[in-house]
């Protein structure tokens, strides 16, 4: 997966298309992304027993929801406007460095 934590990413598809934000965190093995400030869902929660005797306070709870990294695109560093892919190149000592297609710059 080319999309890292922090990188600024635009969504492309869905409900929450046009909006930016940083991705907080990455699950390659499912393919899916959380990005602050999108796909906000509600969550109706119980109360919870935790082992002592306090009581884990429910409630409904809003939080970012993980969605697919097919629905966002980075933003590119260069130029804050342009949507960019990401593409792969080696250095010298064979380290894997990031670069923005539409820019060349680089990403790590």
């Amino acid at each position: 997966m080319r999309i890292k934590v922090n990188d600024e990413v635009e969504v492309i598809a869905g409900n929450y298309k046009g909006v930016r934000g940083k991705v907080q965190r990455v699950m390659p093995a499912k393919g899916r992304v959380v990005v602050s400030g999108v796909n906000i869902v509600k969550k109706h929660q119980k109360p919870q027993q935790t082992g002592g005797r306090s009581q884990a306070q429910g409630g409904i709870i809003e939080f970012e929801a993980p969605f697919s990294v097919s629905n966002v695109m980075l933003v590119d560093p260069e130029d804050n406007n342009v949507l960019t892919r990401i593409g792969i190149r080696f250095d010298e000592n064979g380290r894997r460095i990031r670069y923005a297609k539409k820019s060349g710059a680089d990403l790590d």
